[in-house]
């Protein structure tokens, strides 16, 4: 009889029925033939044929035959039809695979492969891929596993770091899976660069952007400090061209280095709202320019006070400190909201609440965050980031806490050990983030594990639920980071910081908790992206030769089979705007919950936002995704409600605001629309976002 297996690899496993019931069960559910019962009574007649064979070895192509061939002999044509169908895509699954060059031995998905193929694994001079992604962890494990040396031995940490990773239960941000184990070796993602008032400063901090986008990394910019334009230049006798210019070079280098083409340039400008040139900025993504920057107005308490009176504000000129005129707040509140609506920016930075939850007061103040506005930042300090994937640790009526507790301690451990892996780009930057080793530890799959649990995203228990895990992770990573420091010594500015105060004897790190858009990472994962809903159900993709594949959210797909409503055309109807709320045929409890992006109410993503933000200690990153028939009213409601919840900013994007977005559905009038791309590392969040 055959014992053994021979995989597509080479590799020998031992036989499995459990395994052919599956297979079966699922061709059975999708043609609504039959359930486990008869899957069981095929699958025995598939081993009874290949125990008659006589060999004690199959291959699984041989098996995948008798399985054909035994569905037809027990009269189940039509089920036999949908086995051949499966078997086909995942055949040319392994195909695409294959033509990209990569050895995918973790059994990730098509999108999954092709972004490590692009950005991540290890190439030869020639650009041929010469790691596979388990390998890709490995490396990274020994790099980042490789400063317990200097503490003392952690014999377990390698085993610990490569285990959580390829069970993809946590990834670390980009940088650290590109470079960790290579010459590089610059790991962080999030830097902030100041920008000083004269020539040399300015093309000083463009000098540091290229560096830093060069290795992966990304940027924000305070361009506050600038003097406005027709200001006086005292040194040449001139007039300043003012920020918004300067901004544009900064975008047009951006564009040329092309982070050495593994991952595209990414920053954050940010102008006070009392800047003389605020309202410039606030058009100055109109059209077509500053591609490469999301942009962000810094509101101040006293702009909110104005706006709250119905009142003017003062302009401040940066270079004397005097006023230069005033504005009516709410006139540059509807610019702000008009031009978000137009293209998804100026975000709201909410810069004096941000330095109202400053950890180190006396090392400085913030001015600006990065890319996607989850992490504020002193000047020149970089933070790391990782995510945990929620979705694995999901139980039957709740998170499996205690596991998930041992995920955040191993991946703290992780992130602190990046700090003393990383070779920093530039001196000033290693200096303040050793003296403050400030990690961000955050979330994804949230939505994949409302999912789970049956609870819809848009719901006051979604909120709950969502807050409870936050706080959880927050208050397991604030212990293990007091455990590494007892062991390793606390942050070299903690008796300077807030933490004594708030009664704890030590800190490892400034911060601990983050939360980030893990574009290309929750890819990688096969996750909800941070703690967005899903995009979408059902949607084309385009791949490589620009033909149109029909995705499907892999648990919808799942929840259909098992209720008896699942076909291909049904996804093709959803796929038409990816939601499933007006397709007859689905019943109404999965609809439900199987909420995409657009079909919540903005209230409950700035509400999701706020319940997650009580419990970061840096800050969040979240879009408020709005149909594209929202009016400039929707967004200033956002943003109002943005400002009563105390958030550290907000962000909205209304769908086809911008001329090439990321993320976009096929209509039932156009299936075939060449623009229509699915393959991005940007996932839920339409503004220049990654991780």
């Amino acid at each position: 009889m055959v014992k053994s297996i021979r995989k597509r690899d080479g590799s020998v496993q031992g036989f499995d029925k459990e395994k052919i019931v599956l297979a079966i069960l699922g061709a059975l559910e999708e043609t609504g033939s039959g359930g486990r019962d008869k899957a069981e009574e095929v699958a025995s007649k598939v081993a009874a044929a290949l125990e008659a064979s006589g060999k004690e070895e199959a291959s699984v192509e041989e098996v995948q035959d008798v399985v054909e061939q035994t569905l037809i002999r027990t009269g189940l044509e039509k089920v036999a039809r949908a086995y051949i169908v499966y078997r086909e895509q995942h055949a040319e699954a392994r195909r695409t695979k294959q033509l990209l060059g990569v050895r995918d031995d973790l059994k990730l998905s098509i999108n999954a492969v092709r972004v490590l193929e692009r950005r991540y694994l290890k190439k030869d001079e020639a650009g041929n891929v010469v790691e596979t992604p388990k390998e890709m962890f490995r490396r990274v494990a020994a790099a980042v596993a490789a400063p317990d040396a200097e503490y003392g031995t952690e014999e377990h940490a390698y085993e610990e770091f490569h285990k959580i990773m390829t069970d993809v239960e946590f990834l670390p941000n980009s940088p650290t899976l590109m470079n960790a184990g290579t010459p590089m070796g610059q790991l962080s993602a999030c830097f902030v660069i100041p920008v000083g008032d004269s020539i040399v400063e300015i093309f000083d901090a463009l000098k540091d952007m290229a560096i830093i986008h060069q290795s992966g990394g990304g940027t924000g910019f305070s361009f506050s400090r600038l003097r406005p334009a027709h200001d006086v230049v005292r040194s040449t006798g001139g007039i300043a061209s003012g920020p918004v210019s300067f901004t544009r070079i900064f975008d047009a280098a951006t564009e040329v280095i092309k982070q050495g083409g593994r991952r595209r340039g990414a920053n954050m400008g940010i102008l006070r709202a009392d800047h003389p040139d605020i309202l410039d900025f606030i058009n100055s993504k109109s059209g077509t320019a500053l591609q490469n920057f999301n942009i962000s107005v810094a509101v101040t308490d006293t702009f909110l006070e104005a706006l709250a009176n119905g009142g003017k504000y003062d302009l401040m000129n940066p270079r004397t400190g005097k006023p230069t005129g005033q504005l009516h707040a709410a006139d540059v509140f509807n610019l702000i909201a008009s031009n978000a609506w137009q293209t998804g920016d100026p975000g709201l930075v909410f810069i004096d609440e941000i330095n109202r939850g400053n950890p180190t007061p006396a090392a400085g103040k913030f001015e600006a965050t990065n890319p996607c506005g989850e992490q504020p930042l002193l000047p020149y300090e970089s933070c790391n980031l990782g995510s945990i994937n929620v979705a694995k640790f999901v139980g039957a009526t709740d998170f499996e806490w205690p596991r998930l507790g041992t995920a955040v301690d191993i991946a703290v451990h992780f992130l602190d050990n990046v700090i003393d892996a990383c070779k920093f780009p530039l001196p000033q930057i290693e200096e303040i983030t050793h003296r403050n080793r400030k990690i961000g530890l955050g979330v994804m799959g949230f939505a994949d594990a409302l999912i789970a649990l049956g609870i819809p995203y848009g719901s006051d228990e979604a909120l709950t639920r969502g807050e409870k895990l936050m706080k959880f992770v927050y208050e397991r990573a604030k212990a293990a980071s007091a455990h590494l420091a007892r062991k390793r010594g606390s942050f070299p500015n903690f008796p300077q910081s807030v933490w004594p105060a708030r009664h704890f004897d030590a800190m490892r790190n400034a911060t601990v908790t983050t939360v980030a858009p893990t574009g290309t990472i929750s890819i990688i994962a096969g996750c909800s992206s941070g703690i967005e809903p899903i995009f979408a159900v059902s949607y084309f993709r385009t791949v490589m030769d620009r033909t149109l594949l029909l995705e499907e959210n892999p648990r919808f797909r799942e929840v259909a089979e098992k209720r008896g409503f699942y076909s291909r055309d049904l996804l093709g109807e959803i796929a038409a705007t990816g939601s499933a709320k007006n397709v007859a045929g689905i019943p109404d409890d999965v609809k439900r919950i199987f909420v995409t992006a657009f079909d919540i109410a903005p209230e409950w993503h700035v509400r999701m936002q706020a319940a997650f933000q009580k419990h970061v200690d840096n800050a969040v990153s979240k879009t408020v995704n709005l149909p594209q028939s929202a009016s400039v009213g929707d967004v200033r409601d956002v943003y109002k409600l943005a400002i009563d919840l105390k958030l550290k900013g907000i962000t909205v994007y209304r769908y086809g605001s911008r001329a090439s977005q990321p993320l976009t559905f096929v209509s039932e009038q156009s299936p075939r629309r060449s623009d229509t791309i699915f393959d991005s590392e940007y996932t839920g969040n339409c503004r220049t976002c990654s991780v």
